[in-house]
């Protein structure tokens, strides 16, 4: 990490969460962060649903909600990106504080629920992007919708258009009953309107499914099957988590979702679970507690085609993206695989 990042990020930390994380964004728009381009070789550079990615660590949705920073992430080594999670009207989200700092464990505990801009204002955004990038959106409803899965087929059908891929977020804790959506019959129900939102479009974009942590097998069993019968792209495993054990920060009581470095175990044997599951037969994202070159790593072996990262972020700078892939780059060398698909679940055994 850079010095400029070391005094940038300890500044940040006097502030609360949520406003130190709006300064961040402002920082990187006024391009007062320290961008290493794009990060690449021919071990990182793969393909996940059809998508060609420099290297596979990506962002995961909710750094930048309502797309306002685009132009810089295209600069800061990803290999993808996702913003929002947008939903068709704008609505707050809960009330503040919603954002918790758990330095003592690396972790973050948010309650969010889906504040954002709205799909319009979003769009606006996302039609200006930068060339180059492979770029996404996470979908989602209205807290106060009548119809929450017609909601995301809206979204996708109004942004669609713009983007290289899309999210079906149904596994947020934080808007009450959402997560009810992830059962059989409602979540194939949801799936197919979005399905058929995306073959109305003039350029078909694949469609990704974010699941929680906190499923048991047989559910993951009806949600994997649900996924493939459905047609979707590839799987994100997980979201953020309402288990707080083994936590030691004062703020481990709040309501809402736990990302972080406490995540990573749990959401990785979920990654493996699926990956058994699916037999390879669609590809999986790996989220939920990737800080390092080696736990990105792990998510590969146990069975990810390519990794996201948020949480750490905040205790490790937004150089971090690139210091992952480059380290990940070494990884790959040092055990023989000339690409990051001849890595994926060769350790899944290890996670089940």
């Amino acid at each position: 990490m850079q010095l400029i990042e070391r005094l940038g990020l300890a500044a940040l930390r006097q502030f609360d969460p949520e406003t130190a994380h709006g300064l961040a964004l402002r920082a990187l728009q006024a391009g007062l962060a320290p961008l290493p381009g794009p990060v690449s070789s021919a071990r990182l550079a793969t393909q996940v649903a059809g998508l060609a990615l420099p290297n596979p660590v990506g962002l995961a949705a909710g750094f930048d909600k309502n797309a306002t920073a685009l132009a810089p992430l295209a600069r800061a080594g990803f290999g993808f990106i996702e913003v929002g999670a947008a939903t068709p009207r704008p609505q707050p989200g809960n009330p503040r504080p919603r954002l918790f700092r758990l330095t003592e464990d690396q972790a973050a505990i948010n309650r969010f629920g889906f504040n954002n801009e709205g799909m319009e204002a979003i769009a606006a955004r996302l039609a200006k992007r930068p060339k180059g990038m492979v770029l996404g959106l996470n979908l989602g409803a209205n807290k106060d919708s009548p119809d929450r899965a017609q909601d995301f087929a809206r979204v996708l059908a109004h942004c669609g258009p713009y983007l290289d891929f899309a999210t079906v977020n149904v596994s947020s804790p934080n808007t009450e009953k959402l997560r009810d959506l992830q059962g059989g019959a409602a979540l194939a129900a949801l799936l197919a309107g979005v399905m058929e939102t995306r073959s109305a479009l003039a350029r078909p974009i694949p469609v990704f499914l974010k699941i929680a942590p906190d499923l048991g097998h047989d559910e993951l069993a009806e949600l994997a099957q649900v996924a493939q019968t459905a047609g979707v792209d590839a799987i994100i495993a997980t979201n953020t988590t309402l288990s707080r054990e083994g936590l030691q920060s004062a703020h481990k009581t709040q309501a809402g979702g736990l990302s972080g470095a406490p995540l990573f175990e749990k959401s990785t044997r979920i990654l493996a679970q699926v990956s058994q599951l699916t037999q390879g037969r669609i590809p999986l994202i790996g989220v939920g507690g990737v800080g390092t070159a080696e736990q990105a790593y792990e998510k590969i072996r146990a069975g990810a085609s390519a990794v996201q990262l948020y949480t750490a972020m905040v205790f490790g700078g937004l150089g971090l993206a690139a210091e992952i892939a480059r380290g990940l780059d070494r990884l790959l060398e040092r055990d023989g695989f000339d690409s990051v698909a001849q890595a994926v679940g060769s350790g899944r055994g290890a996670w089940l």
